[in-house]
């Protein structure tokens, strides 16, 4: 008798194995849609207030802290750093000005260019309408006259600052599409040091009074992370596409 053949099983396929999870664009934390509408919720409380109360119980902090940046404008004005200052607040109030919607659009473009649209789509949503969508119809409702005697020129309501919203807005959404968590870091300090002296260039022109600033950090912040999480299904398939190298597709 011959001896049997060892039977050998069928081999199966392998299991298609997913595209590992990119590194950009970064995933929404968690709570953002909550946190979100609650920091903008708050902003429109206290649009609320001003509307009815032109002197709110925050009034006389804002007053003091005017007072304070007026005392330190006259010594800056004094003293040999007056120039140095007055031309960085002046770099800050371009940036917020026209450069503000410019530098967006730019990277946008980029972006497209690169066929990440999604990515695009979320910065110019994030930027550009949230700025039309609900800064400027919080602006109407507030309408906050702004401190006398304005160092440059503005436009009527002073609050939320329009300039701190686009800095937060840009700062939050470029960090999002273009920035891998380790260099990710680095660009959060850079940008809260951008946001701080963007408040407190503000305040120093005379534009804005400070709670107009912290509302803009409010608004900003929270539009960014509603959008965020409203954006993550197109977001999290930007990153499948860039995992697999299928952009274009």
């Amino acid at each position: 008798m011959f001896p049997s053949p060892s039977f050998v099983p069928p081999s199966r396929p392998p299991l298609p194995v997913p595209p590992p999870r990119h590194h950009l664009p970064a995933a929404p934390p968690r709570h953002a849609l909550g946190l979100g509408i609650a920091l903008l919720v708050l902003a429109l409380l206290t649009g609320l207030l001003l509307r009815l109360d032109r002197r709110p119980f925050f009034q006389e902090f804002d007053d003091r802290w005017a007072a304070s940046v007026n005392d330190s404008a006259a010594a800056g004005s004094a003293g040999a750093g007056g120039d140095g200052l007055g031309g960085l607040t002046t770099v800050l109030d371009r940036l917020g000005g026209p450069l503000g919607t410019v530098l967006p659009l730019l990277v946008v473009g980029c972006l497209c260019v690169y066929g990440r649209w999604r990515s695009g789509l979320f910065v110019f949503t994030v930027t550009v309408v949230a700025n039309l969508v609900v800064l400027l119809p919080l602006k109407q409702l507030a309408d906050r006259p702004r401190p006398p005697h304005p160092w440059v020129l503005v436009s009527d309501g002073s609050y939320p600052s329009g300039q701190v919203f686009g800095a937060v807005t840009l700062v939050v959404s470029v960090a999002v599409v273009l920035f891998p968590p380790r260099a990710r870091r680095w660009w959060w300090a850079f940008g809260a040091v951008y946001v701080l002296a963007m408040m407190g260039s503000r305040t120093w022109l005379h534009a804005q009074w400070l709670s107009d600033t912290v509302a803009g950090v409010l608004v900003g912040a929270g539009a960014c992370l509603v959008l965020w999480r409203a954006f993550a299904p197109l977001l999290e398939t930007e990153s499948e596409r860039m995992a697999s190298n299928s952009l274009w597709l």
